[in-house]
């Protein structure tokens, strides 16, 4: 047994360790021998042992006798205690990282404004610092989607399959996600369906007829949004301020007064297909012929007539009325 102190991070010193080591040799050993052979004082060694006895690490049989208690139960414990403590101490600090930065970016406010707002120009800038940006979040990414849209920091398109995995992956970490979409979201073919793939694994989507610019919050600490409608090559990045506080704000009213995207499964036992009840969620979130045609990748006149197929099959004249029949039945709400 090497004698070198390790002992340490669990709170035992240097000489406690040596008294601890002893014993474990020399369990015979009573008070004053334990003394004589470490040559030192009688009441050094006594206080060390009431240290070790503290620990776990030893306890008391007899006056001036004491025992070692199995070090595989004993110390494994008292490492298992040092790690729920430290995990615990962690914890509170991480906490306070939130006010820190609060507390930092409120100081940098008052003695350099503009370091709260980063303009990022060309589209090779923007789309690294996003996808940094997007890949680095923590717990919460609120959206306000529409067009238009990036590619990843390696150039692969943002492709659907893409986006779905990206989302999926932050969400199995905790991440919450809540986006707006509006009919202009859909402009890429197949994106309704992946969609109503991330809100059943857990995003919270919603749908409004239209939305004024896009916006993504993150972590409730930054913000992006382009400083042209429909380009993507000249972004502002927000940073914690009363700018960010308003845009979270704005977020929330946009997010409060939309409809989800994606209703409850239906319960009806002669409900939809799966194919129709896809169609009857894009005409609900408001979707036109073509935008439709698009997301089924068919032809506009396909799109029409799949539409009047199944407002036939309801029993109606008009889409509202296709609607009002198929919140009846159960099959949207």
């Amino acid at each position: 047994m090497k004698d070198d102190p390790v002992l340490g991070p669990l709170g035992v010193g240097e000489f406690d360790e040596r008294v601890y080591r002893l014993l474990l040799r020399r369990p015979d050993l009573r008070l004053p021998d334990l003394a004589d052979t470490l040559e030192t004082g009688g009441a050094r060694v006594r206080h060390a042992l009431a240290r070790l006895a503290g620990l776990g690490l030893v306890r008391r049989t007899a006056p001036g006798r004491y025992e070692p208690a199995g070090p595989e139960a004993a110390l494994g414990s008292l490492v298992e205690r040092r790690r729920l403590e430290a995990q615990a101490a962690l914890a509170e600090v991480r906490a306070t990282v939130t006010e820190f930065a609060r507390v930092y970016q409120a100081g940098r406010l008052r003695t350099d404004p503009g370091s709260l707002v980063e303009v990022l120009s060309g589209r090779d800038a923007v789309n690294r610092r996003v996808d940094e940006l997007t890949r680095s979040v923590a717990t919460h990414l609120w959206v306000l989607d529409r067009p238009p849209y990036l590619e990843w920091a390696d150039g692969s398109p943002d492709t659907n399959e893409t986006e779905f995995a990206v989302t999926r992956e932050m969400m199995a970490r905790g991440v919450e996600v809540r986006s707006v979409y509006c009919p202009e979201s859909m402009e890429r073919p197949g994106r309704f369906e992946v969609l109503v793939r991330l809100a059943g694994a857990g995003e919270r989507s919603r749908m409004l007829p239209s939305l004024p610019f896009k916006l993504r919050i993150m972590d409730r600490r930054v913000a992006l949004v382009p400083l042209v409608g429909g380009v993507y090559d000249n972004i502002v990045l927000i940073r914690a301020s009363g700018l960010l506080d308003a845009l979270i704000e704005l977020f929330e009213a946009y997010w409060e007064r939309a409809t989800p995207l994606v209703d409850a499964p239906p319960s009806a036992p002669e409900g939809p297909s799966a194919e129709d009840l896809l169609l009857l969620r894009m005409l609900k979130a408001g979707l036109k012929d073509e935008a439709i045609a698009r997301q089924l990748g068919v032809s506009a006149r396909t799109a029409t007539r799949r539409i009047a197929s199944i407002i036939e099959r309801l029993g109606a004249t008009t889409r509202f009325q296709a609607g009002v029949e198929a919140a009846a039945r159960g099959w949207l709400r």
